[in-house]
């Protein structure tokens, strides 16, 4: 299936790495070129000579921070510079969480706050004039099975990534106008570098397998954690015309994991 995504600009945060990395992949292979931000310049810098090499695209890296507001305008100034703009906005940057309500302090909450909500507040505020003077485009939110099925233990993850969900369902109604299409992902079990990371510590490199199968023996009746190349494949499709009548909505990939309807 042609996607219709041939030079078409996406920009990816946490692009260096995991499923922002996944998704960058999966764009190029498509045909469009990619801006890809992370904190890491040095790693993001390789990963788009990678993709570059690879797909025959033009890939640019931008190092910033975009829990900042310094870090956002950063990443909009290098896509006006290096293309003019962009089509496409993945927000992706961000991180789980560890705490109790009583104990986390509010420095932490403010940091999540940042990272996840005001991060695709301020992406959007800067990139969305430019997508509309390319004639519109889309704007994926990667929020989490979380946002409504939350875990016990990250309080302050489950309660930024329902923000960012319902942020999506608001920025939807208001960019539509724009020809701007605004949706959310709810990733179930995806296996990410630090699912495997979290697994060696707990459990030590000889049970790491062992520990995240007994993870989606738990959480996922279809008993495996998913791949980033599946959960990169749905982004590029809903960022895609081929999904253009898909606007607001918040699409689960989780294996069966939400136990609700």
């Amino acid at each position: 299936m042609d996607l219709g995504l041939k030079d078409k600009v996406a920009v990816v945060t946490g692009g260096s790495v995991g499923i922002g990395l996944g998704v960058a992949r999966a764009f190029a292979r498509e045909g469009a070129q990619v801006l890809i931000a992370a904190r890491d310049g040095a790693r993001a810098d390789r990963e788009a000579a990678t993709i570059a090499r690879e797909f025959g695209v033009k890939a640019v890296a931008q190092a910033c921070d975009v829990a900042t507001a310094e870090g956002c305008g950063a990443l909009i100034a290098a896509a006006a510079k290096n293309f003019g703009g962009c089509d496409i906005l993945v927000n992706n940057a961000g991180t789980g969480s560890n705490e109790t309500i009583l104990e986390a302090p509010d420095e932490k909450w403010q940091a999540y706050w940042d990272l996840h909500v005001m991060a695709a507040v301020r992406l959007a505020r800067g990139l969305a004039p430019m997508m509309a003077k390319r004639g519109g485009g889309a704007i994926l939110n990667n929020a989490s099975i979380c946002a409504v099925q939350p875990l016990w233990y990250e309080p302050i993850y489950n309660v930024t990534k329902a923000a960012l969900v319902m942020l999506s369902k608001t920025m939807a109604t208001e960019f539509i106008p724009l020809n701007i299409r605004v949706n959310a992902i709810n990733p179930g079990l995806i296996r990410t570098p630090d699912w495997v990371k979290t697994a060696t510590q707990l459990a030590g490199p000889d049970k790491a397998e062992d520990y995240l199968q007994s993870v989606a023996d738990e959480h996922a009746p279809i008993k495996r954690f998913g791949t980033v190349e599946e959960l990169a494949d749905f982004f590029v499709f809903l960022c895609s015309p081929r999904a253009s009548y898909a606007v607001g909505a918040s699409f689960f990939v989780d294996g069966g994991m939400l136990k609700t309807i």
